[in-house]
């Protein structure tokens, strides 16, 4: 019979921490300030179920329970900041999750370092350009009567077409400046995770006669597939979390039936018109199903494959 091998000693917590207590140090750090500046404004949600009072506080404050959401749900612009909300996520989910994917993909088979770098540095400077400085070149483009585009047009013969003032081009021109502002950075994920692929893969695939695209499609895809899942699994996560800052600074009278969406209409109770439990109640419901989608998304990519968030 085998020898039972006696049980490992562990030194108590204490020690093991005083031990690596750089290690801890470190990861303290993130830790603090995710509980300082995310679960601790959460004592504050509890605005959404009170009649607000700032000279009363919060606990001075009328309990009314789910009063501000009932109203957030009767009135006429809910349908038209869901509508709108989804809308924009979506569409820029369809269009801009792809194409890092596809670029990384491009940039992992390209085969001169140089062409390789200025593709790299072309792609990934519009990230770290400032949101109103992008609207800024947005207006300067697309200007009806100065625009580059709307002189080409006219020069070919068409009328000048006014962009911004346009509800039905709006989401186009959020959504794919967007993408031409994300796209590089985005990418270097996939190509840190297409560095990790095996190339005795590829060089096996070519001695068996696999084109380029098979290559691609077989070996790169495969092998970068858990994280394109996970990136897609916290895409969705967000999907109701358009950021007002770009839409407050694209938006005017003419294209708010397009572009008014649920962190607008926050910004614009809460902070404008001090409404602060009703911009609370409609915060948290934004949050709330945020948080459906995301564990509903991550149970149907764990029942479909072996990826998921936890």
């Amino acid at each position: 019979m085998k020898k039972r091998s006696a049980p490992q000693y562990e030194p108590p917590l204490g020690k093991r921490i005083m031990r690596h207590w750089q290690l801890y140090l470190i990861i303290s750090i993130p830790m603090i300030s995710i509980l300082i500046f995310s679960y601790v404004p959460m004592y504050g949600v509890q605005i959404a179920f009170r009649d607000y009072i700032a000279t009363k506080g919060i606990w001075g404050s009328p309990w009314v329970g789910i009063k501000y959401f009932e109203s957030f749900f009767k009135t006429r612009q809910f349908t038209r900041l869901l509508g709108n909300t989804l809308g924009i996520s979506i569409y820029s989910l369809l269009a801009g999750f792809p194409i890092p994917i596809l670029l990384a993909l491009s940039l992992n088979e390209c085969k001169s370092t140089k062409f390789k770098k200025a593709a790299q540095m072309i792609t990934y400077a519009p990230h770290f350009v400032s949101v109103v400085v992008v609207v800024s070149m947005m207006f300067l483009m697309f200007s009806a009567k100065t625009g580059i585009v709307n002189n080409v047009i006219a020069a070919f013969g068409g009328e000048r077409i006014n962009f911004f003032a346009e509800p039905s081009i709006f989401k186009s021109l959020y959504v794919w400046s967007g993408v031409w502002q994300s796209m590089g950075f985005n990418s270097i994920l996939y190509l840190a995770a297409l560095s990790g692929v095996d190339p005795a893969l590829h060089e096996a695939a070519t001695i068996d006669g696999a084109s380029r695209i098979k290559r691609i499609w077989h070996i790169d895809l495969p092998g970068i597939m858990p994280t394109i899942i996970i990136t897609l699994i916290l895409n969705t996560g967000s999907i109701m979390n358009v950021g007002y800052e770009k839409i407050l600074l694209m938006q005017n009278n003419l294209n708010l039936s397009a572009s008014d969406v649920i962190s607008t209409y926050v910004y614009r109770i809460g902070l404008v018109q001090a409404q602060y439990s009703l911009s609370t109640a409609v915060g948290l419901f934004n949050s709330v199903v945020n948080l459906i989608i995301i564990i509903a998304v991550n149970a149907f990519a764990k029942r479909v494959g072996e990826t998921s968030l936890w």
